[in-house]
């Protein structure tokens, strides 16, 4: 076996530009390969992030009725005394915010906008005073000012105020029905725009404080959500059992972000099948790429190999000396492709690409406004390491076996 070993490292060195051509495939396909799901990977854990920091919370509180009924803002369906579960969730350490979250027509006056119109919108009442305990709105802001309790004003999401020509100053009127079923109209300033790393977020939001929405709407102090942050590394699922335990009884219901994200979720394992085929079709070409190379590299020598038969040598000892050769070339390819994937990882990480002019006016699912993120994935590198050599090694048996039926005389004659 050390003569083997020796006789392919010999060959390693001596056919020097098809042993670089051989791993520069390898290395290039690794290389693919390390950058693809580090950057695909990087936008599935940031899009979490965001999901949960702008829109979903970790999780959430309802009336048990609401969220069959979610997608008509039902305000009859809300929580009575918020105050009692979130001061009760305070003394167990776990932040929480009260909203009101109404469905209304909004309406552009023309003294503003220059042009009468309206659109259908959702508005979300928040706690001014308790909201960023819970969300991240703190470094948002872009013009204007935050809400204070009692301001008839409104934020406006970055999109959607360039979309209706909005800017700081201008005033809107929002119709909507209030708790009792009557129409009420609210005229509201804009106070001030965010612009956030959501980027459903940025098309769609509109904020006003919960006080001034409790006394258009006639809630009476109830709500129609409390929203709770849980710490990175809680078990979210047996904090909202918990949850639920505290406070059961009083005909509400807990759900985590993932059961409110389950399309989102969808997607995203939807994605992931996607992505899993594209590498996959990425480490076929790379094969079939190393097998031609092979294939070329092992008939140019089939005189070498009638030599070394008729010299002795077994079939057996001739296709594992060819195997290692091929199994050298396929660790110099991977160590190659992990040195590329990490300067490539290093770029998408600490750098990252600029998608945003894509992510303006198409929504693809991700939570990320315009930069993409790799994430560093020591797993990957390692399977990508022993990938390129089993897959470079195995496709030099078959070229190898069909040169071995050749006889001694016609291998010695092989041109």
């Amino acid at each position: 076996m050390k003569f083997l070993i020796s006789l392919a490292f010999k060959n390693l060195t001596r056919y020097k530009r098809r042993t670089l051509i051989t791993a520069g495939a390898i290395a290039f396909g690794l290389m693919m390969y390390i950058f693809i799901d580090s950057m695909l990977m990087g936008a599935e854990i940031e899009s979490v992030r965001n999901l949960k920091w702008y829109e979903t919370s970790s999780a959430r509180i309802y009336d048990e009725e609401y969220w069959d009924n979610r997608f008509q803002k039902p305000l009859d369906l809300n929580i009575e005394e918020p105050n009692k579960i979130v001061e009760m969730l305070a003394g167990e350490g776990i932040p929480a915010s009260p909203r009101i979250v109404l469905s209304g027509d909004m309406i552009l006056n023309m003294d503003d906008f220059g042009e009468e119109g309206n659109l259908a919108v959702t508005v979300t009442a928040i706690d001014p005073e308790r909201d960023f305990d819970v969300f991240h709105y703190s470094d948002t802001l872009v013009e204007g000012r935050f809400l204070k309790p009692g301001d008839d004003g409104v934020l406006l999401g970055s999109w959607f105020a360039e979309d209706i020509g909005a800017k700081v100053g201008y005033w809107i009127t929002v119709v909507t029905r209030g708790k009792g079923g009557f129409y009420e109209a609210m005229d509201l300033e804009i106070l001030g725009i965010v612009n956030c790393p959501n980027p459903n977020v940025n098309r769609t939001l509109i904020m006003m404080p919960l006080d001034v929405a409790d006394d258009y709407l006639v809630m009476e102090g109830a709500v129609t959500e409390i929203n709770i942050k849980l710490p990175d590394t809680a078990d979210v699922e047996s904090e909202v059992v918990r949850i639920q335990n505290m406070i059961e009884g009083n005909g509400i219901d807990v759900l985590s972000w993932e059961n409110m994200a389950r399309d989102y979720l969808a997607l995203a394992e939807a994605k992931r099948g996607g992505t899993g085929m594209i590498l996959f079709l990425i480490f076929i070409i790379a094969a079939v790429g190393i097998s031609n190379t092979m294939l070329m590299a092992i008939f140019e020598r089939v005189r070498e190999l009638g030599m070394m038969r008729s010299l002795g040598m077994s079939d057996a000892k001739i296709r594992i000396a060819f195997m290692i050769e091929a199994a050298g070339i396929g660790i110099i390819g991977s160590l190659l492709g992990i040195i590329l994937g990490i300067a490539a990882d290093f770029y998408i990480i600490y750098v990252g690409i600029d998608y945003g002019w894509l992510m303006r006016d198409m929504d693809i699912g991700y939570r990320l406004q315009s930069i993409f993120r790799g994430m560093w994935n020591p797993g990957t590198m390692v399977k990508a390491f022993f990938a390129g050599t089993i897959i470079s090694t195995l496709v030099a048996y078959f070229p190898t076996n069909r040169a071995l039926k050749m006889d001694i005389p016609s291998c010695l004659r092989h041109q």
